[in-house]
């Protein structure tokens, strides 16, 4: 598929942040839009250079590689800025490239806090700057197709979104990078003196599962800052971490609607993570990552369907091109409900440590490595999305005992 709109005339110089862990996507990425003439890669920010083998594909001589994100963007003439580097950097170097005039595709979380996020927002607004958030759930064609359906009738009166992630993620991911698996992390440089912290918030509903909140909220329509009332959350972990692996949320919206999403790294077998829409006289399941749709209502049979997926940084590509009339799929106004979320963890008790007999230690897929598993958190977050209820509602006795000790 051509993915090249005749208004294209050359490539588009781009600078990636960040271009290990997650950031080999955003690399990959950009080689498939390099080998459509849509972009070039003009430069690396990186604390170590790539190799010749990480730039397979690239002309290597013209990528200027640099550790210092502003002088990369001065010295290559970038127009685009991917930032895929730790959460705590976000808000800063997004403002680095806006300063510049240089457009963002910024990874999910946009910010550690809402205040952050205000920041980055209002810069990127008084730069004139596009700029796109990186949940590339919100590209998926299946999101307008589940809202039309919803609102024509076809599953009767909504009762509600419930989603469910259930992923498994071994100790060393927590050993990945320093920030992993924090809420919070002692500051480096700047002013304000010792004992001074930045925040993280590097949790299962912040980050590795924030898409299944992301997709869920769009779902409903409720993506702005204002467009939440209520906010419940329950944090536990069964990982030696400060964040949290294993969480539910409750969302109220300021329409009414319930969202819910619990999610876990420490499932017994990882799963593709889905949203179920509830009406009256059906529902709808959403698998995400797959674009794919299970339609289900009385007196008809499944139906199944399966969409594409506009990509973000295409449709970034798309808006400059043609000078804003092709609307960016996930500005930073349309994630304001999610950093709501993001902040109400942020400022949420610290997770409870999972008692001892509620997980074990398994063999992970990696040779040599662990994980740790809660014992029926598959079912407990399926039944989550089923009924929109928390893991105390479903009667896991470790939620059960905390909920007690908190009334």
């Amino acid at each position: 598929m051509n993915n090249t709109p005749s208004y294209v005339s050359e490539p588009v110089p781009v600078v990636l942040a960040g271009a290990r862990g997650h950031g080999r996507w955003h690399l990959n990425n950009i080689r498939n839009l390099a080998e459509a003439g849509r972009v070039r890669l003009a430069g690396v920010c990186e604390l170590r250079p790539l190799d010749a083998e990480e730039l397979a594909g690239f002309d290597a001589e013209r990528v200027v590689q640099s550790a210092d994100f502003g002088e990369l963007l001065d010295r290559t003439g970038a127009r685009i800025a991917i930032i895929c580097t730790p959460i705590p950097t976000h808000t800063d170097l997004a403002l680095t490239a806006a300063e510049r005039g240089v457009h963002l595709l910024l990874e999910k979380p946009p910010a550690p806090s809402y205040m952050e996020y205000e920041r980055m927002a209002a810069g990127v607004a008084a730069a004139g700057i596009a700029c796109q958030v990186g949940f590339q759930s919100l590209g998926s064609h299946a999101v307008s197709h589940i809202r039309d359906l919803v609102r024509d009738g076809l599953i009767g009166e909504p009762l509600g979104i419930g989603a469910a992630g259930a992923w498994a993620r071994d100790e060393d991911y927590y050993r990945r990078a320093p920030w992993a698996g924090h809420r919070r992390l002692p500051a480096t440089g700047g002013t304000g003196g010792a004992g001074r912290t930045v925040d993280v918030v590097d949790g299962v509903l912040t980050n590795p599962l924030a898409h299944a909140v992301a997709t869920s909220l769009a779902l409903d329509g409720a993506t702005g800052g204002a467009d939440l009332t209520a906010i419940h959350t329950e944090l536990y972990r069964a990982n030696d971490i400060e964040a949290d692996d294993t969480s539910y949320v409750e969302l109220t919206t300021r329409t009414g609607s319930r969202v819910t999403v619990a999610a876990t790294l420490c499932a017994e077998q990882a799963d593709e993570p889905y949203v179920v829409v509830h009406g009256s006289r059906g529902r709808i399941t959403f698998w995400y990552k797959q674009d794919r749709v299970l339609v289900q209502r009385a007196g008809h049979g499944p139906d199944e369907t399966v969409h594409g997926r506009t990509d973000l940084l295409a449709n970034l590509l798309d808006h400059l091109a043609t000078d804003g009339a092709t609307p960016l799929l996930v500005p930073p106004a349309a994630t304001g409900a999610f950093m709501r979320v993001v902040e109400a963890i942020r400022q949420a008790p610290d997770p409870v440590a999972l008692p001892d007999d509620a997980w074990s230690r398994v063999p992970a897929d990696r040779p040599g490595a662990v994980r740790r598993v809660v014992h029926g958190a598959d079912g407990l977050v399926a039944a989550s999305a089923d009924t929109l209820t928390g893991y105390a509602g479903l009667g896991a006795f470790w939620a059960r005992a905390e909920a007690e000790a908190a009334s």
